[in-house]
């Protein structure tokens, strides 16, 4: 797994196109990238990510913030 800015990104190896495949799996939203080396794996997903924000922005739309797997709790007495 790799991370930019919260988001987290999974990869995985499709040997039909030989590149690594990500997916961030911290989101609703749908974002992926595709590298051949780690070091290109993570430029991507910035870009993806960076280019989702920017796509976002001009629909009008507040881009998802990444989730984390743990949740909250508030005790009200």
């Amino acid at each position: 797994m790799i991370e930019y800015n919260g988001y987290i990104g999974a990869v995985n190896f499709d040997p039909e196109i030989d590149l690594f495949h990500g997916t961030v799996i911290n989101t609703n939203d749908v974002i992926t990238f595709y590298g051949a080396s780690v070091s290109e794996l993570r430029e991507e997903m910035q870009k993806s990510i960076e280019g989702y924000i920017e796509f976002c922005k001009e629909q009008g739309k507040i881009p998802e913030k990444p989730f984390s797997d743990g949740f909250d709790i508030t005790v009200v007495s």
